[in-house]
């Protein structure tokens, strides 16, 4: 669960000079009533003008001290808070990277961001004002009601009184409102979730002419937020009003007692105002605490979602051994296998592969097994949800196999690291994502220091030089944020590219051609035959003429494989195949 003084601790400094400052600065502030109470009783009432202006230079020394100290705290708390913030949200995207597929479709993308930015954010501004007031306010309190004392102890019970109603009135508030802003929260990532699908959804929108359905959801959910945030609202409301009136009260009470007690000789007019003063700087700071407790209160809601982000365990781990060499771990893996590393010609291996998503009723993948040679290109097709994305996620573990298990030359996949496995496996999918940069720049996420050469050597490969030669700057051509100023074949030819340029051992493509013409898909698949050595190809695909020339064809039907074999073997022995053939060829010739 998430702790905030873990994160707190490479900031100790700040975090005890802070709020030591802060209760400094009211030390002095204290003092202030009973200057004045002097001002009145001797420098008034004698008319001791050189009085006056002694004690007025005091208040005003008072005042300089208490700036100095108050402005020194407020740079060690700032400090302390955004540091804070900083490690915390650094912590969380890592942590967020760490997590499986599994975890980051539970979690949503839209609640993700919301615990990235407004979570942390509400988060650093209760620790700032945590460490300038959790001392002060309590300190101020306290200490006016003991000065109260000094000056009149029938009168200072009126203190007694007036504190604990004032306390029972602040935190019982505070614990009310604590699930409230815990509700408005999951308000808000309803909101954000609407807001994010209408952004990235906006052409689909506009085409299907639902703008006003939209706008109504969207009011409904806003208006859904706003009556919750108003209703959480009014409760905290209530807290200024009801201290106010308590704290009135007090000061009527001290200065019907005070008047009482001058007529009698017990008290003087200054010290009167002293305990007015006093009673007032109460009010003061527990407005404050008020204040100071909605805020934590929003910030405890806002950790707890934290925490709900770092309380996901990963399902899909490194082994233990990754803590070794590369050498080491070389080794353990030969003796995993029982044989030399790479020494097998089998580099893709399925054995009785079981997988489910987690909350389903049914698994996606049931009791798969195939065996793929070193260089092959597999084909994988079948009808919409039949597993396909899933088959080829299990091989860089992006989920992890309920049963059986996958062997990558000859090893278990469960006992690579990520960065062995991964970096011999080159990822192209179905959605093709570019990043905000050159097009260069997209090309060394596959390899960070290839060169000029490699690039357009593999983005040769990938069909893709034409897209280069056609912009002006070449592969220094700035790409917008996901692609948005290429278009969708071109954007798939740049993913493909960028698989290419790492050279990886195991080229997985996953319906990442669909946008491309049949000519050039059937261009691309050769120049991925003929230009690279020795890669293992599996291409997942709709269309039964991208696949037909692999030298192995996986069909899946809900979830199970319904074929394996060539073209040619499948015609003849999976109907399911012949189906997907035939449809699309009376498809083509309907087009004709």
């Amino acid at each position: 669960m998430f702790k905030i003084t873990y994160y707190l601790k490479e900031y100790k400094k700040e975090s005890i000079v802070a709020p030591l400052f802060k209760m400094l600065e009211a030390s002095f502030e204290l003092f202030v009533p009973l200057v004045m109470a002097a001002i009145v009783d001797t420098g008034i009432r004698n008319r001791d003008n050189d009085y006056i202006l002694k004690m007025g230079g005091i208040l005003v020394l008072l005042a300089v001290i208490g700036l100095t100290c108050s402005v020194t705290a407020q740079y060690f708390a700032a400090k302390a808070s955004v540091g804070f913030g900083k490690s915390v949200r650094h912590d969380l995207f890592a942590h967020i990277n760490s997590l499986s597929y599994a975890e980051i479709d539970k979690a949503g993308t839209s609640t993700l961001i919301t615990r990235m930015t407004n979570d942390i954010n509400q988060l650093q501004s209760g620790v700032n004002m945590f460490l300038r007031l959790f001392l002060r306010s309590p300190f101020i309190v306290v200490g006016a009601m003991v000065m109260a004392f000094t000056v009149d102890v029938k009168a200072a019970w009126v203190f007694v009184v007036a504190i604990p109603l004032l306390s029972v009135v602040v935190f019982g508030i505070m614990l009310y409102s604590i699930p409230l802003y815990q509700k408005v929260q999951k308000a808000l990532d309803k909101v954000l979730l609407m807001t994010r699908e209408n952004l990235v959804g906006a052409r689909v929108v506009r085409a299907f002419c639902r703008q006003a359905d939209e706008e109504k959801d969207y009011r409904e959910g806003s208006d859904v937020l706003m009556q919750m945030q108003t209703f959480v609202g009014k409760i905290s409301a209530m807290m200024n009003p009801v201290t106010y009136i308590i704290v009135n009260a007090a000061i009527i009470a001290i200065i019907w007692i005070g008047g009482v007690q001058v007529d009698v000789g017990n008290l003087t007019q200054g010290e009167v105002i002293a305990l007015v003063n006093y009673m007032s700087q109460i009010l003061v700071e527990l407005v404050k605490l008020a204040n100071l407790i909605i805020l934590l209160t929003k910030a405890f809601a806002c950790s707890k979602r934290v925490g709900e982000i770092f309380a996901m365990e990963p399902s899909v781990v490194e082994p233990i051994d990754n803590v070794l060499g590369e050498d080491e771990q070389q080794k353990a893996r030969r003796a995993i296998a029982g044989q030399q590393f790479k020494d097998t010609d089998n580099k893709v291996e399925f054995k009785n592969v079981t997988f489910t998503y987690e909350g389903a009723k049914e698994p996606a993948l049931s009791k798969i097994s195939f065996i793929v040679k070193r260089g092959q290109t597999i084909g994988i097709i079948g009808g919409t949800g039949c597993g396909k994305s899933t088959l080829i996620n299990l091989i860089p573990r992006f989920y992890d196999v309920t049963e059986g298990e996958i062997l990558v030359d000859g090893v278990n996949v469960k006992d690579y690291t990520f960065n062995q496995l991964r970096d011999s496996i080159g990822v192209v999918p179905q959605k093709a994502v570019l990043f905000n940069g050159t097009i260069a720049d997209n090309m060394r996420w596959g390899k960070a220091d290839a060169t000029k050469e490699e690039m357009e050597k593999a983005i040769a490969i990938a069909q893709g030089s034409d897209v280069v030669a056609s912009k002006k700057n070449g592969l220094e051509e700035v790409i917008l944020q996901g692609g948005k100023n290429l278009s969708g074949g071109q954007r798939q030819r740049l993913t493909i590219a960028r698989a290419l340029v790492k050279e990886p051992e195991i080229l997985i493509l996953d319906d990442s051609a669909s946008a491309l013409d049949f000519a050039t898909d059937a261009k691309l698949r050769k120049a991925i035959k003929e230009e690279t050595k020795d890669m293992t190809v599996f291409i997942v695909s709709q269309r039964a003429s991208s696949i037909k020339h692999a030298d192995q064809i996986i069909v899946l039907e809900d979830g199970e494989m319904a074929g394996l074999g060539t073209h040619e073997e499948l015609l003849q022995t999976c109907e399911v195949y012949q189906e997907i053939v035939k449809s699309q060829d009376d498809s083509r010739k309907e087009g004709k």
